[in-house]
Order: structure tokens, then sequence, then C-alpha cells
């Protein structure tokens, strides 16, 4: 087995044992999801409800969805149809139940990790993509950025939304086999792939002794 096939192979072990439940999805921290919440909607409706809006709100891709907390908080009060690419099954089978009489305006549940996805042509109008980068190599990072580009409907963007390093070194988390990068790899990676940064944002009213949390809204040229 390559390193790399290692690498993905061990992150989906780890994910196989966490309970699917907000505090599975989040190791722990269910209390920040509030928080996490409230910081992502203003941040959002800057790109879908300004009055300088060019994001239309018909329909978005939840990465990493997990049980859909994201799909279900954030996502659907704003979109119309919400697809959830999510590498777990068994996350996505409770997903149905999490998102109760919602759960008839998610289209897709799609079982693939993001090195392996490729989004339908022009189908979204914002690619979500939080806590979930760093479980991809930079290279399959930069090539998951590049194929959404044709998955984007006509002024779409890309939203990410990570944790990242205090440090210039990138931290390496054996348990659950994944990378968080500094703030200047991570943006190295996505000018590396052709993607423009609209605009960055540091995550408000976190605890503490946890890693920062930025968001970057990205779009081409």
């Amino acid at each position: 087995m390559s390193v790399r096939d290692v690498f993905y192979d061990d992150a989906d072990k780890y994910w196989q044992k966490v309970p699917a439940t907000v505090d599975g999805m989040l190791g722990g921290f269910s209390h920040i999801s509030n928080t996490d919440i409230n910081g992502s909607t203003k941040f959002l409706r800057k790109f879908i409800r300004s009055p300088s809006a060019k994001t239309q709100s018909h329909r978005a891709l939840d990465c990493g969805a997990g049980i859909g907390r994201i799909t279900k908080r954030l996502l659907l009060p704003y979109f119309d149809y919400v697809d959830m690419v999510e590498l777990n099954q068994d996350f996505l089978t409770e997903a149905k139940t999490f998102l109760g009489e919602h759960s008839n305006r998610v289209e897709r549940y799609i079982c693939c990790g993001l090195q392996d996805f490729t989004p339908e042509s022009s189908r979204y109008d914002i690619i979500w993509c939080q806590w979930v980068l760093g479980h991809l190599t930079d290279t399959d990072l930069t090539d998951f950025f590049k194929r959404c580009r044709t998955g984007l409907a006509p002024g779409g963007l890309i939203i990410v939304k990570e944790n990242v390093t205090s440090t210039v070194k990138r931290d390496f988390d054996e348990q659950d086999s994944s990378y968080t990068r500094p703030r200047d790899e991570l943006v190295e990676l996505i000018l590396r792939s052709g993607l423009i940064i609209v605009t960055e944002e540091k995550q408000k009213g976190f605890p503490k002794g946890i890693y920062d949390v930025i968001m970057f809204a990205l779009r081409w040229p």
C-alpha cells in the first residue's frame, strides 16, 4: 500500500469509529457549533443576500458533510437544494434522520472521498468546504479545486473554512490522519490551483486554546 493510500485508509478507519452525532462530527466540540454557524451565516450572506451579490442561491454542495450539521443549519435555510458528499455511508444514512423534514431538499447523498469526487458541470452556486481539506494531500487538494471549477454555476463560489496553525509548519494528526496547514501554505495551494481569493475572514468567538479558523471565498478568474 502506498503512503498516499495509507493516509486515506487511516482517515477512513478513524471516521468509522466516530459516533454519528454533532459532537462526533466536531470532535467533542459541539459547544462551538452555534458560534460556528453564526459566523458562517454572516460570511455567506455577503455573497448571496447583499445588494451587490452576484451568486445565486439555487443549489449548494456540502463537502465532508458528515450527518448534515452544516447542510441543516447553514445551507438549507438559504438554498433551494443541497447535495452532500461524504466518505462515510453511516453518516449519510443518519443524515436523513438528522435533517428530518428538510431531507427532501437534499437531492443527492454522495458517498465519496473528495480525492475521488468530481462535481457535475455547472451544478452548484456554492461549494462549501469546512474542516475537511486537511484530509487531502497537497496534490489532491489542488486537483480537487480544479475539478470544482467545472462544477460551479455562473457567479458561483467555493467557500473554504479551515483550521490554520499559528506557526510556519503544518501539524499532522496521527489519530484522524489529517493536516492542519499554516495560513500561508493554504493560500499558496489555493493560488496554485488557479483560484482568486475574493474575501478572507477570521472566525470570531471561538474559545482560546484551539486553532484559529479562517474563511475564504474563492472564485475563478
